[in-house]
């Protein structure tokens, strides 16, 4: 027996969004609750239908195996097939076959969303039947433990209306009428591929009506006649001066709206289609042509690819930054260490000049060391610090300070010539100022000089 379940009419949805601070925190989560409602939503197009005679499965049974094992497939389809899938899982008695199509209007994306979609829900809302229907939105999932791939089955069955009459009930389904009419006989002879056709046709009171009428490829021109037979009767009885029905069959389906609800553009079929044999792919896909008219979708595949995309840009930041610093690092070393390779002194020329840093030349001992004379081949007096060994310096932060101090240029201060390093030896060698040669940063004992200096500019 048919039943008819009554559906309100559809309700646009809105989705803004808003990323700003947390970026990726936020919109992640606004991505996932949209996914996730739309997932959940409770669509008034969903029916399931079982047929009671046909038995029951019990949990953890090889046929319960076995149909999870037709969800999988169809969770993993890779091929488009022209949205017609004839699939079977398991061995008799408990073999499992299965057929799923999707509207003809729909690419493979979309189709393939709405299989895994249906065939998830069928089994919660109609567990435990050995043999189920189920529809929703653009597509229709079967499954039995028995053939019936080209099988004319009339049940289960049922019908969704919109609840508004036509304001002309009568001029409405003389129009309605002859548009499915020449829908039916269109669909009934398409080939093996598909059997889909849509269009529209005036319903008197100026008013438009579209309808689109299809067969599972399965069906001969016979039985598919049948089928949108059986499916134009039905709207006479569920569905008479309604200005939206859709009747829902097994082997058929036919649905008409006052408002479009088709896509324009169709996949387009081979030239020469191949016979198709069950189960089996056919060929490839061509591209796919159309438009959705799922707005929620829509917007979460777009909201998808915005937050990816910040994600990638934000992410190749971060990468790029991390690289570049300890680079700019090693490059500043570098260039500090070069600068202080060209102040160096040989060891071996600063002994000569110090006459091995002998007593008679030694000029006194400050805090840091001890301070010597001495004179270089070219003639040019120099005076030299002997730093303490125990100052805890390393060669870098030696070399560091030595291009500080050479930088430092004023009248009352002894300019620095270069350093020389030789084991645990740190050398500074300044230039020679005959009027003075103590002012190196600590006062001489023992020397019989003194100078007199003028007060750095504060």
């Amino acid at each position: 027996m048919a039943s008819c379940t009554k559906t309100g009419e559809g309700q646009g949805e809105t989705l803004a969004m808003g990323c700003s601070g947390r970026l990726l925190f936020y919109c992640s989560v606004i991505v996932s609750l949209a996914a996730l409602a739309l997932a959940d939503e409770s669509d008034p197009y969903f029916e399931c239908r079982h047929v009671e005679d046909k038995g029951n499965y019990t949990a953890n049974s090889t046929y319960q195996a076995n149909l999870n094992g037709i969800v999988s497939q169809l969770s993993s389809l890779t091929e488009f097939n022209y949205g017609f899938f004839n699939l079977s899982a398991g061995e008799s008695p408990d073999k499992v076959n299965a057929i799923a199509l999707c509207s003809g209007d729909r690419t493979q994306d979309e189709c393939n969303s709405c299989l895994n979609h249906t065939a998830t829900v069928l089994l919660q809302r109609c567990p435990w039947y050995k043999e189920a229907t189920a529809w929703y939105d653009f597509c229709l999932v079967r499954y039995a433990n028995r053939d019936i791939f080209g099988q004319l089955e009339n049940e289960p069955r049922t019908c969704a209306y919109n609840e508004r009459n036509a304001s002309n009930p009568e001029q409405f389904n003389n129009g309605l009428s002859e548009l499915l009419n020449n829908l039916s006989s269109i669909a009934a002879a398409g080939g093996p591929l598909r059997k889909y056709e849509a269009g529209n046709a005036p319903a008197g009171n100026l008013q438009t009506v579209y309808a689109a009428v299809q067969c599972t490829p399965d069906m001969d021109e016979q039985n598919c006649t049948a089928c949108l037979n059986h499916g134009k009767q039905e709207f006479l009885k569920c569905c008479y001066g309604r200005i939206g029905c859709r009747v829902l069959r097994p082997t058929c389906i036919l649905r008409y709206e006052s408002d479009p609800f088709y896509n324009q553009t169709l996949v387009p079929l081979p030239s020469s289609p191949p016979s198709p044999t069950p189960p089996g792919p056919t060929s490839p896909p061509t591209p796919r042509g159309g438009k959705g008219n799922n707005t929620t979708r829509t917007v979460i595949i777009v909201i998808a690819s915005v937050v990816s995309f910040l994600i990638l840009i934000i992410v190749s930041r971060c990468i790029f930054s991390r690289r570049r610093k300890p680079f700019e690092k090693v490059e500043t070393a570098d260039v500090q260490i070069t600068g202080a390779e060209s102040l160096q002194f040989d060891f071996a020329s600063v002994l000569d000049a110090t006459n091995n840093f002998s007593d008679a030349n030694k000029l006194g001992q400050g805090g840091f060391g001890a301070v010597y004379k001495g004179q270089l081949p070219n003639g040019q007096k120099i005076a030299v610090k002997r730093l303490s060994r125990d100052s805890g310096q390393g060669d870098l932060e030696f070399k560091n300070e030595v291009l500080l101090v050479a930088k430092l240029q004023h009248r009352n201060l002894v300019r620095l010539l270069g350093f020389c390093l030789e084991g645990q030896e740190r050398l500074l060698i300044y230039e020679s100022n005959q009027a003075c040669t103590i002012g190196l940063g600590n006062t001489l004992q023992n020397h019989s000089r003194h100078c007199t200096w003028t007060p750095l500019p504060s």
